[in-house]
């Protein structure tokens, strides 16, 4: 079965302080979704139209348990808490078995 990961860019970031609230929502939502982060505001090299803002990815057992993260109530509750203004570009991937 092939992986599920959360990919998040964010290409306006007024200040990392300001994720606290969803922080402290958001990463027992995704521990309980089986989600693993394997990178979160690392170093980035940006090509072509790409940023180099803040990145996050998280890796779940499958495609399905990483939707099943997202649309989780304890996950939309972490959803409510992302300061105004924030900017972010969020996907969900399916990876290569």
């Amino acid at each position: 079965m092939a992986k599920g990961y959360w990919v998040s860019v964010y290409p306006a970031v007024s200040g990392p302080e300001a994720l606290t609230a969803y922080d402290k929502l958001a990463r027992p939502a995704v521990q309980a979704g089986g989600g693993r982060v394997l990178s979160r505001g690392a170093r980035v090299v940006a090509h072509e139209a790409g940023i180099t803002q803040r990145v996050v990815l998280i890796e779940f057992d499958s495609f399905e348990a990483a939707v099943a993260a997202y649309e989780s109530e304890v996950y939309q509750k972490a959803m409510v808490a992302l300061p105004d203004g924030f900017e972010r570009d969020f996907r969900i991937v399916e990876g290569i078995d």
